[in-house]
């Protein structure tokens, strides 16, 4: 059966600009009939938004995003979680508390590139939140070193000299095993950001099918119609689910980026 998805989205509990509650509105707002929430590195947000789904008649499905060490933009979904997993909550505590010391060291490198910022006004932003890139890209925008959070990351936090005060991240493998165990189905993110060849690309997409990966994330807002044509015959030709997520995070945070409903059968996240 058919519904209106959207399976990837962050809240306030990671670096987005909505709490659990007004983001699941915000869904009921925009036709989302089945709402994924899939914070970096943590659950903590999965209670409120399951209690609101319930009031609004919205389906919500628990979940994550991981980054994996072999690459600064290779990205692991898990969806349809058990959030009270043990091992999952383990492997989101040593993410988490990577992501908690990286702070200081993003305040140093951006103190040396010549647009420095306090951690003090970055923790007002992030509002109690774990901070964040996108933390930092506002207090950038709040300062004028940069018009855009998009140009903050173009330009100092998404940088190949950026990668050298990286945190934590687990191996895809470790990624992958640890949502199975915490009962949820991995889904390879936003496949443009790798920035592959389809050779190239298809060679990771089997790598990671030989690690049991499930999904595939087709339709995605920079995923062009000829994108998502192929990341179709991709998925399909390695028999992966298809996904279809926004990345949503709030107009504050990503300014181009809004919540948007796609017509896909789910069913298989579920069995």
């Amino acid at each position: 059966m058919k519904k209106f998805v959207d399976l990837h989205t962050h809240c306030t509990a990671s670096d987005g600009q909505y709490a659990p509650a007004q983001l699941v509105e915000l869904a009921v707002q925009a036709g989302i009939d089945c709402l994924a929430l899939t914070d970096h590195d943590t659950l903590d947000g999965i209670a409120e938004a399951v209690q609101q789904a319930k009031k609004l008649g919205i389906h919500l499905i628990p979940g994550v995003e991981l980054g994996a060490r072999e690459h600064r933009h290779l990205h692991i979904l898990g969806l349809n979680l058990q959030p009270e997993s043990t091992h999952m909550a383990a492997l989101c505590e040593k993410m988490r508390s990577s992501r908690d010391e990286r702070k200081y060291r993003i305040v140093d490198f951006l103190r040396e590139k010549g647009v420095p910022v306090s951690l003090e006004e970055v923790e007002e932003i992030a509002g109690g939140s774990v901070i964040a890139r996108p933390h930092f890209a506002q207090a950038m925008v709040k300062r004028g070193y940069v018009k855009t959070t998009r140009e903050a990351f173009d330009c100092y936090l998404d940088t190949d000299e950026y990668q050298r005060i990286e945190r934590f991240k687990a191996d895809a493998k470790t990624c992958i095993q640890t949502i199975h165990q915490a009962g949820g189905k991995a889904v390879l993110a936003h496949p443009y950001q790798l920035g592959f060849s389809e050779e190239k690309l298809e060679h990771l997409v089997k790598e990671l099918k030989e690690l049991e990966l499930d999904g595939l994330e087709c339709y995605y807002p920079r995923h062009t119609d000829e994108m998502v044509e192929y990341y179709q015959r991709l998925a399909n030709r390695y028999n992966l689910g298809i996904t279809a997520g926004s990345d949503f995070h709030g107009e504050v945070v990503r300014p181009d980026t809004r919540l948007r409903p796609v017509e896909l059968d789910i069913s298989w996240i579920f069995s």
